[in-house]
């Protein structure tokens, strides 16, 4: 006989927590955390705003309260004194909603500054997968996530469009290329299956490149974003991760390659394999590194001139910080380019551009935003450069608006694989032109 009295949202909000406590939650969630302020200095949000109610600590502290009062021996004596609730109120989730989702892109540079290791990232990521499950998240990152989905339950009927608009993609490529036998395949049994974003930029330039080294490869029909891994929600991010799985034993591939986004490196490289119990049956890597690769093997012709404006480069944090991914693309960037500048501090210290998380796509929440940018707009401003590369998106849609809202005077902000494509197609113009001449 089923029950028809609806639980509580507190009480529902207090089992979810729950359920997401972990061993790093754990450790992170009781009395590890000395309040030593370490972290404060270290959070763009903080640098941008003072107020401490938005530094790492304060953040965390609104959900470590919680935890403690079940996992804490002190707390479970002393609640008074450690500060531990043992009741959730419907008034904490607009301060959960603010901490968790808009005044934190769990970047983890808290967490590399931390003497004690507190992954404060981790219980903001837990307030996050519990706000979902009560219905109490972001609306557009909820729509984003079963739009991915639902790619995948219509794929017959969006084929048909994606296929034609592959075809005009591809003849894109055979004239940048001078060459009518370039391809874009999709669907073919091939070595790699390269998996892109939604946006020609994420398409032609690696096909002019893979074309150019007579790469075995082939496109995938899904995007690498993965709007659920912001939400906190596992059971979707499986789903939408499984789709490209999915297609890549079925079509054979050896390596998966991802397109130039940090979280959706982050989803296939570390997080998948924990999600599904364990290695995927093909590497993966980041397209970054695979040019890393081809340049050091010569197997492109450059000519870093066309690139002699003065740029920098952006590590995102997924990419950087938590993939470790900081050398390849600088020696793709000084292969490709004649002033090169780095930010200070760069790799694992670089800041945060301001939107990741998916603060991005909150178009509510763009002024904070652009304020919570504010350290990255003074790094590249010092560097002099006025073109950044960067290997995400949204931190290319982020550092664009960061451009044009603190007049750093950026003519363009493009990816590795742009930059790298400008040299090659610069370094080809000669050799295309003179077999033109000899026919």
């Amino acid at each position: 006989m089923t029950s028809d009295i609806e639980v509580p949202i507190t009480d529902r909000a207090k089992e979810e927590l729950e359920k997401r406590f972990n061993r790093l939650v754990g450790v992170s969630a009781t009395n590890l955390c000395t309040h030593c302020g370490w972290c404060i200095d270290s959070c763009h949000v903080y640098l941008a705003t003072g107020d401490v109610r938005l530094s790492p600590v304060g953040k965390a502290d609104l959900i470590r309260r919680h935890y403690k009062r079940s996992h804490d021996w002190m707390s479970k004596v002393f609640p008074r004194w450690t500060g531990a609730k043992s009741e959730i109120t419907e008034n904490e989730f607009d301060d959960w909603l603010e901490a968790a989702f808009q005044a934190c892109t769990l970047c983890e540079r808290c967490v590399v500054n931390c003497p004690m290791g507190v992954e404060t990232p981790q219980l903001l990521a837990a307030a996050r997968g519990t706000l979902t499950a009560i219905g109490k998240a972001p609306e557009i990152l909820d729509q984003l996530a079963n739009a991915a989905i639902a790619r995948e339950e219509f794929l017959d009927s969006f084929s048909e469009y994606f296929l034609d608009q592959i075809t005009v993609l591809e003849a894109e490529v055979r004239e940048k290329l001078d060459d009518p036998t370039a391809r874009i395949p999709v669907n073919e049994p091939a070595e790699i299956l390269y998996v892109p974003l939604s946006g020609a930029h994420t398409i032609v330039p690696q096909a002019i490149i893979f074309n150019a080294v007579g790469a075995s490869w082939s496109l995938s029909m899904f995007e690498a974003s993965n709007y659920a891994m912001f939400l906190g929600d596992t059971a979707r991010a499986k789903k939408i991760a499984m789709r490209v799985i999915n297609e890549a034993e079925r079509l054979g591939v050896k390596e998966l390659v991802i397109s130039e986004c940090g979280h959706a490196y982050t989803a296939f490289r570390w997080e998948a394999p924990k999600w599904f119990g364990g290695p995927l049956p093909f590497k993966v890597r980041s397209i970054v590194e695979v040019l890393d690769e081809y340049v050091a093997e010569g197997r492109l012709p450059i000519d870093p001139s066309i690139n002699s404006e003065p740029l920098t480069y952006h590590d995102p944090c997924n990419l950087g910080r938590k993939g470790g991914v900081f050398d390849e693309p600088r020696r793709v960037i000084e292969a490709a380019s004649t002033d090169f500048r780095e930010m200070t501090p760069t790799k694992a210290q670089n800041f945060c551009c301001g939107g990741g998380g998916g603060l991005v796509a909150q178009l509510d929440w763009r002024d904070q935003r652009i304020a919570f940018g504010g350290p990255k707009a003074d790094q590249i401003a010092e560097t002099g450069a006025t073109r950044v590369i960067t290997s995400c998106d949204n931190c290319r849609h982020q550092i664009n608006e960061l451009g044009d809202s603190y007049g750093l005077g950026l003519s363009e902000v493009v990816s590795v694989s742009e930059l790298l494509v400008d040299a090659l197609l610069a370094a080809r113009q000669p050799v295309q032109q003179l077999a033109k001449e000899e026919m």
